[in-house]
């Protein structure tokens, strides 16, 4: 699908079509730097590069929005490089949206090296030790600079398992930042998304939600899922989150980039994703497809002349073998995670591009039913 005629201003979302059979829906949301068709797939540029792509190459993969990393571009190169580079768009040379994280995950992921506080979070830098703080604030002064699209609010992303009660103190804490983060100054057109918390807790999801919703983000994420949590805990935590924000707003998942688990968020409601998975699966010599991963750096593929994923029209599959990228691949050949990257992105943006597809077509139905037959037959089976 292509956008056509003049843009529109930053933070206007269209729902273009709605599925008649579940809650997936078509969506266009426009930002200071052109327009993101949904649902989508953005990839990760955590040290303002998607590993082993140039801009080039993911403008090719039609890439529409690239995801940055808050707390590792504040390490390095910091904000004083980043100022004096004038921003994240230019200093990576990426003309495209950008949507920056909060940095949020990041701090709390740190364990022992970090102090929770009332404003915000103490940390020692995971490179060196250096003292740093990063609360509401901090993290949107960080992002005003970036120059992202989108910059996500300060949240505390609970850990899996954990006690309702400190669950409860956590989403408050979230509430009081994000209300915060909403009075910081922003770059021009720059789009703020609130974030839901509340863990397992049904009743603490929807509150989070409602309140967020009554704040008046420019759009929402559901955070705190993909954690540890098994599958059908994390499946119904997205259906929680979303459940209560507002049907005009475009609604993102953090972190999550199983492809089945995002078919199923899509039919819940949401609109947005990122991982790492294509990249970081790739510099492993796995290989993703229609069908499935499955690790073409093994010795079974020594010999074979298949490309990649038959019937790809990647750069990769068109141009070279299984054999070649095993080979790359063992031998410590930076091409070969190149090539399987490519090859992986392209799979990974072809099945948003393809669920798009479906449901502008009324085969959204189908479409869902078949790649559950695919990757998780059980599921299928089960119901019915």
């Amino acid at each position: 699908m292509e956008t056509t005629g003049e843009m529109k201003a930053p933070g206007t979302f269209e729902i273009l079509k709605e599925d008649r059979h579940s809650d997936a829906r078509l969506g266009r949301l426009w930002t200071a730097h052109g327009a993101v068709d949904t649902p989508v797939f953005m990839p990760v540029g955590t040290q303002a590069t998607v590993k082993a792509l140039e801009p080039r190459d993911l403008k090719e993969l039609g890439t529409s929005i690239l995801l940055g990393n808050t707390y590792h571009l504040l390490l390095r190169p910091g904000m004083e490089v980043m100022a004096a580079c004038g921003g994240l768009h230019r200093f990576m040379g990426w003309e495209g949206p950008i949507l920056t994280d909060s940095g949020g995950f990041q701090v709390f992921s740190l364990n022992n090296l970090r102090k929770i506080k009332p404003e915000g979070v103490e940390f020692h830098s995971h490179i060196d030790g250096a003292k740093f703080f990063l609360g509401p604030k901090e993290s949107m002064e960080v992002q005003r600079i970036l120059g992202s699209d989108i910059a996500m609010c300060f949240d505390e992303c609970m850990p899996y398992p954990c006690e309702e009660a400190y669950a409860r103190q956590s989403v408050a804490k979230t509430l009081k930042w994000e209300a915060t983060c909403l009075e910081q100054e922003r770059a021009p057109g720059q789009l703020y998304f609130g974030i839901v918390q509340g863990g397992v807790y049904t009743e603490l999801r929807e509150s989070c939600a409602r309140e967020l919703a009554a704040m008046g983000f420019d759009g929402y994420a559901v955070g705190g899922v993909s954690v540890g949590e098994p599958e059908t805990v994390m499946i119904k935590g997205v259906e929680d989150g979303v459940r209560c924000l507002p049907r005009d707003r475009p609604r993102y998942v953090m972190g999550l980039g199983d492809m089945f688990q995002m078919n199923e968020s899509v039919a819940r409601g949401v609109d947005m994703f990122d991982c790492v998975i294509p990249t970081r699966v790739a510099r492993h010599g796995t290989a993703y497809t229609r069908k499935g991963s499955y690790p073409v750096k093994g010795g079974s593929y020594k010999m074979d002349q298949r490309p990649v994923e038959e019937g790809c029209d990647c750069y990769c599959c068109r141009n070279f073998s299984r054999a070649y990228i095993r080979h790359l691949l063992n031998v410590g050949e930076i091409l070969g995670i190149r090539l399987l990257t490519i090859h992986n992105m392209h799979r990974y943006l072809s099945f948003m591009r393809e669920m798009r597809e479906a449901i502008a077509a009324d085969a959204y139905t189908e479409f869902r039913r078949e790649l559950t037959a695919i990757l998780r037959p059980k599921a299928l089976s089960v119901e019915g």
